[in-house]
């Protein structure tokens, strides 16, 4: 990755598979999904059962 400066203003320039990825992540507009733990992710399956266990 390099920068370029035009008229006081700092571009940078990067790989255009890098852009290509970038845009599309940007397209999609889907929040990054957060990873949990086993122990975090088994408590939070278990919350989750519970409460539709309690709709029906």
């Amino acid at each position: 990755m390099e920068s370029l400066t035009i008229n006081k203003t700092k571009f940078v320039v990067i790989e255009q598979k890098e852009f290509d990825k970038i845009q599309l992540t940007a397209a999609q507009k889907t929040p990054l999904v957060k990873k949990l733990s086993l122990t975090a992710g088994r408590k939070h399956a278990l919350k989750l059962i519970d409460k539709w266990a309690k709709e029906k």
